[in-house]
C-alpha cells in the first residue's frame, strides 16, 4: 500500500462508492485478483481483502488487473500531481506528457536535475513503483482507448501507445486486463468511431463539471489561425513533438462530466503527449469537491461558487506559448490580444501541412520566435524587445518551462527577465504551468470584483490559498461574465490575417 494513503479513510470512500475519490486511490481485491476505482458498483469487499494504491501502476505491480466492471483505468488523474511542486509530481506531470517514451528514464531524470537512482529511489518509496512500471500503465491505458475507439490495426496501436515491440504489448495487456488485444476489441460498444484519420476520445473529469464554460472562455480568446470556436466545439492546433496535431473539444454528447476529444495526429505516437495536454487545457485532474469547500466557506466568495459549482482554470497546452501570449497580452483587450497574436503567428508559426477548417498554423516555438522579425506586428519596441528576449531564454534554457518544471524557480526566472512583471510571470505560473495557487498582482478585471465584495487585493493575496487560481477565475466571471456564457461564435478579426 502507498505509505500516505489513509486506509481508514480509502474504505470509507469505498463503502460509500464516493465517486469524487476516483483518480485518487485504487482499491485492490485479494480475494479475486482485481483493482477497481472506489466509486466502482461492485459489491463492498470485506476491509480485510483490500488493500489500497495511489496509482494504477502499484496495483498492477502487484499482480493486479483491471476491473472490466469500472474501468479504473480510465478514471481522471489524481489532482495531487497538479498541486505538489516536489521531486515525485514533477516526475509525475513529465511521465503523464510521454518523457519516458521520448527520452527514457536517463532523460527523465535529467529534466528532473537528479540520477536516475535518486529519481527511482523516489518514486518507489511514495508509490511503491519506478517511472518504467508509471509508463507502462498509462501506456495500456492508451492502448485500450485506440483499440475500443479506432479500428487501427493492432500493430499501429501498440507504437502509437509507446511500447517497443508487439510482444511487449501483448504480454501488457493479457497481465493488465487479462485478456488479449483482439479480446478488448470484440468486446467494444458499437457506434460511430468518428471519421477516418480522426481518433475520438472521453476524457473523463470529476463532477461538477460545466464543459460548456469551459470551453466558452477559451473561445472567448481564440487566436485566428490557431484555434477556433463555433459556439459548441472549442478547435486548436497542437504542438507535438511528431510534428503539428489538430484537436475538436465539445461536451461529452450524454451530458456527462467529460469532453469528446477528436484528435488529428501527425505522428500515432504522440498520442501520449496529446492527451495530457488537453487534460491540462481543460484542467479536467482538479479535485472540485476541495475547492468548493474551501472558496465556498468565504462569505464573499459563496454565491459565486455556489452558482458555477465545479469551475475549472482553463489553461494552455504549451507553456511557452502560454509566455509568449502573456506577454502579447500586457495592457491591451482580450481582442487586441487575439490580433497581435495571430499576426505573430502568421509570422513564425509552424504551418500545416494542409489547413483544417481555419486552422493554419502551430504557434511558433521559442527558437523560430527568437529569429522573427516583429516589427510588422504592430508591438512596441519596448514590448518587442521583451517577447524577443523571452524566446531565447527559453530557446537557450535560460528560462524552463515545462511539466516537470520547479513553478518558483521559473517565476524567479522570468522575472529576470526585462520587462516581465509579477502579473506576466503569474499568469504564466497559472495558466501556463497549471499552479492552483497563483494571484495576479494589480489585476484590474479582480480589482473591479474585489471592489464590489468589499475586499482589497493585499487581503486576497492570501485569503483563499491553496486555490487562489480558481477564485481569480470566479472573480473574473464578476467582471467579465461574458467570457463564460456561451455565445455565438466570435466574428473573424480581419486585422488579424
Amino acid at each position: 500500500m502507498t505509505a500516505s494513503l489513509d486506509t481508514d479513510r480509502c474504505y470509507r470512500a469505498v463503502a460509500s462508492r464516493d465517486a469524487r475519490f476516483d483518480g485518487w486511490f485504487f482499491t485492490a481485491v485479494r480475494t479475486t485478483g482485481i483493482y477497481c476505482r472506489p466509486s466502482c458498483p461492485a459489491r463492498t469487499p470485506a476491509a480485510a481483502n483490500v488493500t489500497f494504491y495511489g496509482t494504477a501502476a502499484g496495483a498492477q505491480a502487484a499482480g493486479y488487473r483491471a476491473c472490466r466492471r469500472c474501468r479504473p483505468d480510465a478514471v481522471p488523474g489524481s489532482p495531487e500531481w497538479d498541486v505538489r511542486a516536489d521531486v515525485v509530481a514533477r516526475a509525475m506531470r513529465l511521465i503523464a506528457d510521454g518523457e519516458v517514451e521520448r527520452a527514457g528514464v536517463p532523460g527523465l531524470a535529467e529534466r528532473l536535475g537528479y540520477s536516475e537512482r535518486q529519481v527511482h529511489r523516489l518514486l518507489v518509496g511514495e508509490l511503491g513503483v519506478g517511472p518504467l512500471a508509471v509508463a507502462r500503465a498509462q501506456r495500456a491505458q492508451t492502448a485500450r482507448v485506440l483499440i475500443e475507439t479506432t479500428d487501427l490495426p493492432m500493430a499501429d496501436v501498440a507504437f502509437a501507445a509507446g511500447f517497443a515491440s508487439i510482444r511487449q504489448f501483448n504480454d501488457t495487456l493479457r497481465e493488465v486486463f487479462a485478456c488479449t488485444p483482439s479480446e478488448l476489441r470484440s468486446r467494444r460498444r458499437g457506434g460511430d468511431r468518428g471519421t477516418p484519420g480522426w481518433l475520438t476520445l472521453r476524457l473523463a473529469a470529476r463532477a461538477p463539471f460545466d464543459a460548456a464554460e469551459v470551453l466558452t472562455f477559451l473561445g472567448a480568446h481564440a487566436v485566428p489561425g490557431l484555434e477556433e470556436w463555433d459556439g459548441t466545439t472549442f478547435s486548436r492546433v497542437l504542438d507535438l513533438p511528431g510534428g503539428p496535431a489538430v484537436v475538436r473539444l465539445s461536451p461529452a454528447p450524454d451530458g456527462g462530466p467529460a469532453v469528446t476529444a477528436r484528435l488529428l495526429l501527425t505522428d500515432l505516437r504522440d498520442l501520449r503527449a496529446a492527451v495530457p495536454r488537453c487534460r491540462r487545457l481543460l484542467d479536467l485532474d482538479a479535485d472540485p469537491a476541495a475547492v468548493d469547500d474551501a472558496l465556498g466557506a468565504d462569505p464573499a466568495l459563496a454565491p459565486l461558487v455556489a452558482g458555477a459549482p465545479g469551475r475549472r482554470v482553463p489553461a494552455s497546452p504549451d507553456a511557452p506559448e502560454a509566455a509568449a501570449r502573456a506577454v502579447l497580452g500586457q495592457q491591451v483587450s482580450v481582442a487586441g490580444a487575439r490580433t497581435l497574436t495571430a499576426r505573430v503567428l502568421a509570422l513564425a508559426g509552424t504551418p500545416l501541412a494542409e489547413p483544417v477548417g481555419t486552422l493554419t498554423h502551430a504557434f511558433p516555438r521559442p527558437a523560430a520566435l527568437a529569429q522573427a522579425d516583429l516589427s510588422a506586428v504592430g508591438l512596441t519596441g519596448a514590448r518587442s524587445r521583451t517577447l524577443t528576449g523571452l524566446a531565447a531564454a527559453l530557446a537557450d534554457g535560460r528560462v524552463a518551462l515545462d511539466p516537470g518544471c520547479d513553478r518558483e524557480e521559473a517565476v524567479r526566472d522570468l522575472l529576470a527577465l526585462p520587462g516581465i512583471g509579477p502579473w506576466t510571470a503569474a499568469v504564466v505560473a497559472m495558466r501556463g504551468l497549471g499552479d492552483p495557487d497563483v494571484w495576479l498582482p494589480g489585476d484590474l478585471a479582480l480589482r473591479r470584483s474585489l471592489a464590489a465584495l468589499g475586499s482589497s487585493d493585499a487581503d486576497a493575496a492570501t485569503r483563499w490559498r491553496p486555490w487562489r487560481s480558481y477564485a481569480v477565475v470566479h472573480l473574473w466571471s464578476l467582471a467579465a461574465p461574458a467570457l463564460f456564457t456561451r455565445s455565438p461564435a466570435p466574428t473573424p478579426d480581419r486585422s488579424a490575417s
